[in-house]
């Protein structure tokens, strides 16, 4: 599975979309957004776990793989909601706004 990130602020994916519905246990995750200091350094980028339930097909088909992040420690709390952290992700397009 892969998910492309649009917007990422302080580490939160707030858009998203499916680009690749394959393998959902395995998804992997490419950032196009405009980012600044401080919204993908130093951790995990977080993706709603809602977010990814919807995007792999509901409750009932990912209910092993969120068994699985469980085990893999892969799901964060984040103000209070259930996140699906990645550790790891793949830049497509990042841009940086110059400084004002």
């Amino acid at each position: 599975m892969i998910i492309r990130a649009y917007s990422v602020f302080e580490h939160v994916i707030y858009h998203c979309a499916l680009v690749d519905p394959r393998n959902p246990c395995r998804p992997r995750l490419e950032v196009d957004a405009v980012v600044r200091p401080g919204d993908v350094d130093d951790g995990p980028l977080l993706l709603p776990l809602a977010d990814y339930v919807t995007l792999a097909g509901g409750p009932a088909a990912v209910a092993d793989c969120v068994r699985l992040f469980r085990e893999q420690d892969r799901l964060r709390d984040h103000l209070g909601v259930a996140h699906l952290a990645f550790p790891f992700w793949t830049p497509v397009h990042i841009e940086t706004p110059p400084p004002s």
